[in-house]
């Protein structure tokens, strides 16, 4: 066959192409090509038993087998100490919806909590638990039954200095985590959202996740969400702080069952706080970030150290002039001013100080250093 002939037949089957017409809707078309009938399916023809995978039947199919949202209904608080308390008694204040649990192995602690002596000294802490406490904020030491109960637990227990062996002197000491995590792990009949409050060094939560997989009860088919939501107290402003906070951190795997976990939590503290105040990261992110801003906070109280140790370790009686009490050059405010921590810790050695700046008045230097609740020795976010 010559090239006429080929391209003669080629320009056919190019014609019939064009001219092809989409059928009507019921109707199915033959095209003939290269003497053979085609039967070409109508995709335009209107079923109720459609079949296509992106059809609004399948499309709403897929949505209704994603899990739903996790609503908080009860928390459990292991440990009633400095963070567990006050932390817990305010979500208690602020979501009356959900019932607050605060267990301790410590009996006596847990009676001063349900007395009117209570462990621990917050301004607002007290008026807090009275409006609470009976309620929807519970104080008791069967730890098992508040484990079993809860749908979100926090591990708040002490994390001390190591004394002795490697690590002594600047390690934590983790023991009350992994004996805390082990009892949930051995405790849980459900599956449970595990909140690391407690300041642990970073990757605690990965060996809090494996105790919790390698001791759970396999038969149950439950699962462990490990989520890391540290706390940024300072001593005589906790309650301020849990109220009115700059930011809430919490940390999360990236699976799906992790970020349904971290919204959970969101939406328990969004319950007051504002949600671009809701820091959503990594789990490593999270306690790095809080290990950095102890690190910032420590730097307070090196920068003193260092001038005592140049000063030959004594500044009583000598007179040291600070310029600038704002947190920053032209402007007079002075929230969150690091010179406030300086001076406070240089008046605790005894010196004589002299401040100097044009753009904060007089009488703000005393609201700031007379006032109580200035942070002295780095205690933010102990």
């Amino acid at each position: 066959m010559g090239k006429y002939h080929l391209l003669r037949r080629f320009r056919g089957v190019a014609s019939r192409r064009r001219n092809f017409q989409v059928p009507s809707e019921g109707a199915v078309s033959p095209l003939i090509l290269a003497n053979r009938t085609v039967t070409k399916p109508n995709y335009f023809q209107s079923s109720t038993k459609s079949t296509n995978r992106f059809s609004p039947s399948r499309m709403n199919q897929s949505n209704n087998n994603e899990p739903s949202p996790i609503t908080v209904k009860k928390i459990a608080c292991i440990g009633a100490g400095y963070v567990g308390g006050p932390t817990c008694s305010v979500i208690a204040y602020k979501c009356p919806q959900i019932q607050v649990t605060i267990v301790d192995v410590n009996p006596d602690r847990i009676n001063q909590w349900n007395s009117d002596s209570l462990p621990i000294f917050e301004p607002g802490l007290e008026e807090i638990i009275l409006k609470c406490r009976g309620k929807n904020l519970f104080f008791d030491t069967d730890i098992d039954k508040a484990i079993k109960e809860a749908d979100l637990i926090f591990v708040s227990v002490n994390t001390p200095t190591k004394q002795s062996g490697i690590g002594s002197g600047y390690a934590a000491d983790l023991s009350y985590v992994e004996l805390c995590t082990r009892r949930i792990a051995t405790v849980a009949a459900t599956s449970k959202i595990v909140v690391e409050k407690s300041t642990v060094p970073c990757r605690t939560a990965e060996s809090m996740r494996k105790i919790l997989e390698s001791n759970s009860k396999p038969n149950l088919n439950i699962t462990f969400d490990i989520l890391s939501n540290p706390e940024f107290l300072a001593e005589g402003t906790a309650i301020k702080d849990l109220l009115n906070p700059d930011r809430v951190l919490i940390g999360s795997l990236g699976t799906p069952s992790g970020k349904r976990a971290q919204a959970a939590l969101v939406d328990v503290y969004a319950n007051w706080v504002p949600r671009e105040k809701c820091v959503t990261t990594g789990l490593w992110s999270s306690e790095l970030t809080k290990l950095v801003i102890i690190m910032n906070e420590s730097q307070k109280r090196r920068f003193t150290t260092k001038v005592v140790k140049e000063l030959f370790n004594t500044i009583r009686g000598k007179k040291i002039t600070v310029l600038g009490f704002a947190f920053k050059k032209d402007t007079g405010d002075t929230r969150c001013s690091a010179s406030i921590t300086l001076i406070k810790q240089f008046r605790e050695e005894g010196a004589q100080i002299s401040i100097y700046d044009p753009k904060v008045k007089e009488n703000q230097y005393w609201l700031d250093l007379v006032n109580p609740q200035v942070p002295g020795d780095d205690q933010a976010g102990t």
